[in-house]
This record gives C-alpha cells, structure tokens and sequence, in this order.
C-alpha cells in the first residue's frame, strides 16, 4: 500500500512539475505550524480560565484571602498577569505584560496569512506554465494537430491550481479559528485585570482608565 501511494505521489509530482513540490513543502511546514499552536493553547490553556475567573471573583467581592487561594489553582498563563493586579502593579506594566503574552500566542500567523493568500497565485502560476507548455506541444505538432494534446496539457495545467486551493483553505480556516480565540482571549484579559485592579467599591472605580490593555487587533 505505502509503494501504491508513493507511486500516486510521484505521478502527480510528474504532472503537476516543481510548482507541486513546492506547495507539497509548504503544507507540510503548514501542518506543523497549525499542530504546533494547537499544542501551545493548550499547554497554556488558552480558553480554559474558571479557576482565575473564580479567583478575580472573589476579589471583586472582597475576599482576599479566597481570592488567593483559588489564583493558585489557576494554570492559565493570565494568572500572574491577573496577581500582579493584586499586587497593586500599575496598569502600564500590566499592558506590557499582556502584550508579551499575546505577542507569543500570536506568533506564526503571519505565516499562516501568507499561505492563504500565496498558496492559490502559486498554484495559478504553475497553470500559467502547464498552459504554456501544452501551447508549445501543438504549435509542434503543425498540421497533425490532435485535439487531445490540449486538452491533456490544460488538465494537467489546473493541477496546479487545484492543489494551491487545497492548501489555502484549510490554512485560511485554521488562521480564522486562532484569531477568533485570540480575539476572545483579549476580551477575557481586559476583564478580569480591570476587575482586579478597580474591584467593586473602590474609590474612583468609574474613573479607572479603560485603555490600560492592549488594543485589539
């Protein structure tokens, strides 16, 4: 089975020349870069904050102790973000904290955006010399033109299109999903220390400034 399929991968590399073998490479640096922050959220457990929510909770109401307490718990990578709010840390230095963090997370979407937008011109520009190529074979043929030389050279052509859509989509869902979570994890960041450093019943609670997170974006 496995001598089967490195044959069918041949035959396509044959078809589909280096343009294939190209994007056959960058889906496979794809791949490992998606696995690879999927294995980050969760070793920092991005989206997974009950205990720290539980812990600012508690702050907010007054219990201090408590709120200790249940912040040891915590295995969120916001939790010392959200002990150094509990420390008294001055909102400049908790928006340098938090970006650092956000910075981290965030790292390789770029890379990500590049593949959903490069992949499918790559796979265009392959078409683009599979076309050239079936051209030149029936300008060669001269008078003994077989309908079939062309429209071999054109299936082939498309190949290349075809394999740069299938490396593109999955990668511009994947991206789609990360900044969808990252999104969700700013709004989460920007709750839980405003609360922490203005809890209920602070003086000048309404006053606190509510820039002092990292814009999205």
């Amino acid at each position: 089975m496995m001598d089967r399929a490195m044959d069918q991968l041949l035959a396509v590399f044959d078809l589909g020349g280096p343009v294939v073998i190209v994007l056959l490479v960058v889906s496979v640096v794809t791949t490992s870069v998606v696995l690879y922050k999927l294995w980050q959220f969760a070793a920092v457990h991005v989206g997974r904050h009950q205990a720290l929510s539980a812990a600012v909770k508690a702050w907010d109401m007054g219990d201090r102790s408590q709120a200790r307490e249940t912040l040891t718990r915590s295995r969120s990578y916001l939790a010392p973000l959200v002990e150094a709010a509990f420390d008294g840390l001055d909102r400049v230095r908790l928006q340098a904290m938090c970006e650092e963090r956000f910075v981290l997370l965030e790292r390789g979407f770029r890379y990500l955006e590049s593949v959903a937008q490069l992949a499918p011109l790559l796979g265009l520009f392959g078409t683009v010399l599979g076309m050239i190529d079936a051209f030149q074979s029936l300008q060669a043929a001269g008078a003994q033109v077989d309908p079939s030389i062309l429209a071999g050279g054109i299936w082939v052509a498309l190949l290349t299109t075809a394999v740069g859509l299938v490396v593109a989509m999955p990668t511009a869902l994947a991206l789609a999903w990360f900044e969808g979570r990252m999104e969700r994890e700013r709004a989460i960041a920007d709750t839980l220390i405003l609360t922490a450093i203005a809890p209920a019943g602070m003086p000048g609670r309404s006053e606190v400034d509510t820039d002092m997170v990292p814009a999205r974006g």
